[in-house]
């Protein structure tokens, strides 16, 4: 049975949640988290959670520029394998969705990008928040927009600009 607990952060609550294989949700603060079929647990108390909890603090405080942690996650063929792309976009820099598209396909297939970025269940973990539109402009996030911008001004990146 999933398990989820609360990640006290200074950008508000995460919500992190883990099954029997390994980390399967992150949930920005403030954002819905379905916790009908998982059962609530105290971070300390669940090892993957809680060095979960660790690694994004890390991040969140720079001192961490990747992830190490099982996860299981479910998803199309064409969404694993976007979300696998996304996981070598270096720390501090960004990717178009039409760049990231021509690693998977085609750049014809930016939208689909797009659609399977949403997607992500681990956003920061698998790092959504790298992809930006074809002219510099940031562009949809789960998190909101502010949240995408402070997650890139943390990681030093310079394209920064909201979309209008």
């Amino acid at each position: 049975m999933p398990v989820f607990a609360l990640l006290p952060t200074p950008l508000g609550a995460f919500t992190l949640a883990a099954d029997a294989t390994g980390l399967c949700a992150l949930s920005f603060p403030g954002e819905p988290f379905d916790s009908a079929k998982d059962r609530q647990v105290a971070l300390e108390t669940h090892p993957l959670l809680r060095e979960a909890g660790r690694q994004l603090l890390a991040y969140l405080n720079t001192t961490r520029h990747d992830f190490d942690l099982p996860l299981s996650i479910q998803g199309t063929p064409f969404q694993r394998q976007v979300w696998q792309q996304l996981r070598t976009i270096p720390y501090g820099q960004t990717r178009t969705y039409g760049e990231l598209a021509a690693q998977v396909g085609g750049r014809h297939k930016a939208r689909a990008v797009g659609g399977a970025a949403h997607a992500n269940p681990l956003a920061i973990i698998i790092p959504c928040h790298r992809l930006i539109g074809a002219n510099g402009n940031l562009t949809g996030f789960g998190g909101g927009l502010p949240m995408k911008q402070a997650l890139l001004e943390l990681e030093g990146c310079t394209i920064l600009r909201q979309k209008n």
